[in-house]
């Protein structure tokens, strides 16, 4: 199988350099073929702007109707271009990086604003009283896996149910439904590493070990229930989770995934 891990972090005498090739030597012993895009050094440009459309004409830049335009015309710029085909390329994606302020990096963020354009990974397919877009379980991506493989340097109890920080699953949501899933991944449960700058040598042995464990399983583990959009378990289009999958108790975020 093919893996890209789309890497954002800027030391390669970090943790999750030695981490990500911890995951890079798994997955090459198991026998798939591994990309990266290491963002920092390949100094992909972050920001989405009008250099990102060559074609464009008008007067007041509208990104949607931009991105689509290029999009359909094979006029985005070709660090874009390169991504995405290697989106297209792999079976899995692994999205890798420090959790910052309770999000990814911002290059990570500006890869993702300008290489999942219209047309590519949103805006596309009938949008209709029956159907709203190919989308929450649709889309170019369906059939492939994801995840996130992030350290972040916080207590894991500060990001517990009760923590000050916030649950990680709930923080993590944004990315893990609305970046992959949205375009169609499975999306696979987060590997994290907290305490991340106070690791000695021993924590790091049983990290690594749990690593490869999971980049073993990369293909087997079973995704994130969440519901799908145009299979029934929303209606359309207001896109409310139909009344008979709502739970007592459960609301916002984790009424989204089934079994809970």
């Amino acid at each position: 199988m093919k893996v890209l891990i789309v890497f954002a972090h800027p030391e390669e005498l970090s943790l999750n350099a030695s981490l990500r090739d911890i995951a890079i030597n798994q997955l090459e012993i198991d026998g798939h073929e591994v990309k990266v895009s290491n963002l920092y050094k390949q100094n992909f440009k972050p920001i989405i702007d009008r250099d990102d459309f060559k074609n464009h004409t008008e007067c007041r830049l509208k990104i949607p109707s931009a991105s689509s335009k290029a999009f359909q015309e094979n006029a985005l710029t070709e660090d874009v271009l390169s991504e995405q085909e290697k989106l297209l390329w792999a079976d899995a994606v692994i999205l890798q990086f420090p959790l910052w302020w309770f999000s990814m990096p911002a290059i990570l963020k500006g890869w993702v604003e300008r290489v999942f354009s219209f047309g590519f990974a949103y805006g596309v397919g009938e949008h209709s009283d029956k159907k709203w877009g190919n989308r929450y379980g649709e889309g170019v991506m369906a059939g492939k896996r994801a995840m996130l493989l992030l350290t972040i340097g916080g207590w894991a109890e500060h990001y517990s149910e009760f923590g000050i920080n916030g649950q990680i699953d709930d923080l993590l949501f944004p990315i893990n439904h609305g970046i992959l899933f949205y375009p169609g991944f499975d999306v696979l449960p987060h590997f994290a590493i907290h305490r991340a700058d106070r690791m000695d040598d021993e924590t790091f042995e049983k990290t690594a070990s749990e690593l490869r464990l999971r980049m073993a399983g990369l293909f087997t583990q079973k995704p994130i229930a969440y519901c799908k959009q145009n299979f029934g378990d929303y209606t359309i289009p207001d896109m409310q989770l139909k009344p008979s999958l709502r739970k007592d108790g459960f609301g916002g975020i984790r009424a989204h995934i089934k079994g809970n």
